[in-house]
């Protein structure tokens, strides 16, 4: 008998699922260019791959999903770009919000959000604080989000605290620091799915990846589905995760 698509597929161990995964959403603009789309037409296509993703996630018991949205060298990217996608955040967040209560998920953002449009950054505190008492999956969003920029404010952070005499150097560990990143409630990502077969982080969780797996697929993000990501839970459950022991 098959199992169904809101079902845990009968060959997942359900006590060896990743906790928290986190996605590198890549290969919008390319899906859409091999089909002779405008790009914004891959990012839409995006959303909803993001949006089946996290019903997935909820379904299977994955209790957080962090899906990098936005860095801060996207910026870059030509105005009319940023300025779609800023404009489809919003009306993203304010379509879904009655659709993630009712599936009782809580929603954060992270990085330096006071750098958006201060219409998105309203949308972005009505739906933080309209699911804060959900307790469901915890989907988090990187939105302006950098990760050499997240380790350097908490390093100013920390200094400041020591320059004020708060905080002595020696008192100063891993855990410290950890409560100074913008993930301070999250626990580590146990996995990293990056789509569209490019291999590197992008800037994205350096800290908090340290003993996270990564998993590499060619397929574009728009076109990851349930089946995509079965597969990379498949592959994590394979491997052997030792955190530098033997």
């Amino acid at each position: 008998m098959q199992t169904s698509l809101r079902e845990l597929p009968n060959d997942l161990d359900q006590n060896r699922l990743p906790s928290h995964v986190a996605v590198i959403m890549d290969g919008n603009g390319r899906w859409a260019k091999r089909r002779g789309l405008p790009r914004i037409m891959g990012h839409r296509q995006g959303v909803d791959a993001l949006k089946n993703l996290l019903r997935c996630c909820n379904d299977w018991g994955i209790q957080a999903l962090t899906a990098y949205a936005f860095s801060t060298e996207n910026w870059k990217r030509p105005a009319e770009e940023v300025d779609f996608l800023m404009t489809l955040f919003e009306r993203v967040l304010e379509r879904e919000l009655q659709e993630m209560m009712a599936e009782n998920v809580r929603i954060q953002f992270v990085g330096n959000l006071i750098a958006l449009p201060r219409s998105l950054q309203d949308q972005i505190d009505k739906s933080m604080t309209t699911t804060q008492s959900n307790t469901g999956i915890q989907f988090t969003v990187a939105t302006n989000y950098g990760g050499r920029q997240e380790i350097l404010q908490a390093v100013r952070a920390i200094a400041i605290q020591v320059q004020q005499g708060k905080l002595q150097p020696d008192e100063i560990n891993e855990e410290l620091f950890s409560r100074h990143l913008y993930t301070a409630n999250l626990s580590d990502p146990d996995l990293l799915i990056r789509t569209s077969g490019e291999m590197r982080l992008s800037n994205f969780l350096l800290w908090q990846m340290a003993y996270g797996e990564l998993y590499i697929t060619d397929t574009l993000w728009p076109d990851f589905d349930r089946k995509e990501f079965h597969q990379a839970l498949c592959a994590y459950q394979k491997r052997d995760r030792r955190f530098g022991k033997i």
